[in-house]
């Protein structure tokens, strides 16, 4: 497993951005691929967006289309979410996770290794 730190949550207008960084250590990091899921209050822990081991593939939910980008710097083992065009419904806490297993990589129980998890709140 590789211990997560998710950073770069805060408040922001609707329409704005935010950029969440998570720092990773242990095992190594380019072996996994770095997922983004948020849980707002009362609901699931939904996926968001993932990036492979290599960084040379993406998925994404569709809400988030067009809007949030990940990236990976395997050199830092950090992994980062570009959100842009802020909606209030994307308000959350949101975790990076990492996952073995790129078949899987849309299911929440497929990722063994959890940050604590960053907060997210967009104001209309």
């Amino acid at each position: 497993q590789v211990q997560l730190v998710e950073s770069g949550g805060g408040l922001v207008q609707a329409g704005g951005s935010l950029r969440l960084s998570c720092a990773a250590s242990g095992r190594a990091f380019n072996n996994y691929h770095m997922g983004w899921f948020r849980q707002a209050p009362g609901k699931e822990r939904d996926f968001v967006l993932v990036i492979s081991a290599n960084g040379v593939y993406t998925d994404y939910a569709a809400f988030v289309k067009g809007r949030f980008t990940i990236s990976r710097d395997n050199a830092k083992n950090t992994v980062s979410l570009q959100m842009n065009n802020l909606k209030p419904e994307d308000t959350a806490i949101y975790y990076c996770a990492a996952t073995s297993t790129w078949s899987m990589r849309l299911r929440r129980a497929s990722y063994d290794s959890w940050g604590q998890g960053t907060q997210v709140t967009v104001s209309s």
